[in-house]
C-alpha cells in the first residue's frame, strides 16, 4: 500500500530500478496539439511547445502520442517514430527538454481502430473486426498473427529510435482506446486465439511489445504503461485493470500511468465505495510500481490530495497549457493558478501556435470566444 502523506508535490522522486532521479513530481501529460508535419516529423512549434514546460520546471515532460506505424496514425500533425528521418531533429527537441534539468518520455502508439482510413489509405486494423466509423467498410480488419508480430516489431523499433535521440524513456499508450487498451477490452477483441479471452491473454499484445522492447533498451532506460482504468464502451472493467496492474507489475515496468480525467471522483464500477480510482490501485495492490495520476488536476492543494492518495508522481495536460510554470509554481502549497477561459493571446503568450489554439476551441470553454 502506498502511503505518502509526508511526500511534498515539489520534493524529488528516484525511479527505484533505474536510479534516475527527477526533481520534482510533476509530469506534463502527452496532449494531442497537431503542430507536427504531414511527413510525421516533428516541428519547431511542438519543440517549443515542449521546451517551455521545461523551462517551466516540470520534472518530466511527455510528448504528444507519436505513431510507431505509418498506418497507425490517429490524427493531422502528428509526429512519428516509425522512420530513422525522425532521429536528428528529436536529438533537438531532447537537448532543449535536458538543457533545463528536466527528463523527457516519448509516448508510443498505434491508433489501430482510431487511425482513420481517410488519413492512412488503409481500413483500420484492430484486434477484431468491430464497427468503426472511420473505415469505409463500417468495419475494422482483424489483425492476423503476422500483422500483430509486424506491428510489435513497429513498437520496438520506435523504442530503439528514442534511445538513438536520447530521450529518458518512453510511455506506452494503453488508454483511451487505442490499438493496446482495443486489445484490452471485452468488447473489441472478440478473438478466442492466444490473443483474446480473460485478461491475461488480452494482455498479451502489451506484454510483448514490452518484453520486445526491455530485450532492445539499455538498463537504464525507463520503460511505463498508461492506462484506462476503466472505458466501458471497450469493455474494460476496473477489476480487469486492477488485474493488469498486477500483470504489469510482475513484468517490472518503471511505472504505470492511470489515466483518471477526474482524479477525485469515485469508480463507475463502484460508485458507492468512496476510494478514488487512483486509490483502488494504491490501496490493492503491492509492490505496484511507481504510479503517475492524471486527471482534472489544476492546483498545489490537488497535487497534493492525489499524492495523498498514494500517487507518487502528478500528471497534468490541461493546466500545463496556459501555465508553463506549473512545475516550478508547485513550491507554493497555496498556488491556485487560473481556470478557463483563456484568451487567444494569453495561449499565444505561453508558446501555443495557431493550430494548437484551434484545436483546443474544441474543448468547450477552454478558449475565450473574442468575436
Amino acid at each position: 500500500m502506498h502511503q505518502n502523506h509526508q511526500v511534498k508535490p515539489s520534493d524529488p522522486f528516484t525511479f527505484s530500478r533505474t536510479g534516475i532521479t527527477v526533481k520534482n513530481r510533476s509530469v506534463l501529460a502527452a496532449m494531442t496539439n497537431k503542430q507536427s508535419h504531414e511527413d510525421g516529423s516533428i516541428s519547431d512549434q511542438e519543440i517549443r511547445w515542449l521546451s517551455r514546460r521545461a523551462e517551466g520546471g516540470f520534472g518530466i515532460i511527455t510528448t504528444a502520442a507519436t505513431n510507431v506505424s505509418k498506418n497507425g496514425k490517429g490524427w493531422d500533425g502528428e509526429f512519428g517514430l516509425y522512420d530513422d528521418r525522425y532521429i536528428d531533429k528529436l536529438i533537438e527537441l531532447v537537448s532543449s527538454v535536458h538543457d533545463n534539468d528536466c527528463l523527457i518520455f516519448a509516448q508510443l502508439f498505434h491508433g489501430g481502430m482510431r487511425a482513420p482510413e481517410s488519413l492512412t489509405g488503409k481500413i483500420p486494423i484492430s484486434a477484431s473486426k468491430i464497427p468503426c466509423k472511420e473505415s469505409s467498410s463500417g468495419f475494422t480488419y482483424s489483425a492476423s498473427d503476422q500483422d500483430i508480430n509486424s506491428i510489435i516489431q513497429d513498437f520496438t523499433l520506435a523504442a530503439e529510435r528514442c534511445v538513438k535521440s536520447g530521450f529518458d524513456g518512453i510511455e506506452l499508450h494503453g488508454a483511451h482506446g487505442y490499438l493496446i487498451s482495443q486489445f484490452l477490452g471485452r468488447k473489441t477483441n472478440l478473438r478466442n486465439d492466444a490473443w483474446g479471452g480473460g485478461i491475461r491473454s488480452r494482455a498479451k499484445f502489451l506484454i510483448e511489445i514490452l518484453r520486445s522492447i526491455k530485450k532492445l533498451v539499455p538498463k537504464s532506460f525507463i520503460v511505463g504503461v498508461r492506462i484506462s482504468p476503466e472505458i466501458e464502451e471497450l469493455g474494460i472493467s476496473l477489476d480487469d485493470s486492477i488485474d493488469l496492474a498486477k500483470i504489469l507489475r510482475d513484468e517490472e515496468i518503471d511505472f504505470l500511468h492511470l489515466s483518471c480525467w477526474d482524479s477525485f471522483k469515485r469508480a463507475n464500477q463502484y460508485p458507492d465505495d468512496p476510494r478514488t480510482l487512483t486509490q483502488w490501485f494504491t490501496n490493492n495492490i503491492s509492490d505496484l510500481p511507481p504510479v503517475i495520476s492524471t486527471g482534472g488536476i489544476w492546483s498545489a492543494v490537488d497535487a497534493k490530495n492525489v499524492i495523498d492518495q498514494g500517487a507518487d508522481l502528478i500528471g497534468v495536460a490541461r493546466a500545463g497549457i496556459p501555465h508553463p510554470d506549473w512545475g516550478k509554481s508547485l513550491q507554493k502549497e497555496k498556488y491556485d493558478p487560473p481556470k478557463p477561459p483563456f484568451t487567444a493571446k494569453q495561449l499565444s503568450d505561453a508558446d501555443l501556435g495557431d493550430v494548437f489554439i484551434d484545436y483546443m476551441r474544441n474543448w468547450k470553454g477552454f478558449v475565450k470566444n473574442e468575436q
